[in-house]
């Protein structure tokens, strides 16, 4: 089945659940979603994996939207990206009717 086929909301709910799709990267958006945003380092302090693969973590939440970014050099300091969120709630709510 071709792509196209899709509507963009169900593209838009696979990139989020892809996303969610890890307990590293559930781990993250929860630690996140208690504080106003965290830096790189420290997270790479609580979580026992390397750098490299936090960081590739963080990149697929981010290219899902879920997260967002900005360079405080030389960090980064990450934040949930507050309007995906909702708008992911509301698709997957919206998929799971009662």
């Amino acid at each position: 089945m071709a792509e196209k086929s899709f509507t963009d909301k169900q593209i838009q709910l696979a990139r989020f659940s892809k996303a969610l799709g890890h307990p590293v990267r559930i781990y993250i958006l929860e630690l996140l979603s208690t504080q106003a945003c965290c830096y790189s380092g420290d997270l790479s302090e609580q979580l026992p994996i390397a750098k490299s693969t936090i960081s590739q973590h963080l990149k697929e939440l981010k290219d899902a939207g879920l997260i967002q970014g900005e360079i405080e050099a030389p960090k980064i300091k990450y934040c949930i990206n507050r309007a995906n969120w909702e708008r992911a709630r509301i698709l997957f709510k919206n998929m799971f009717p009662e």
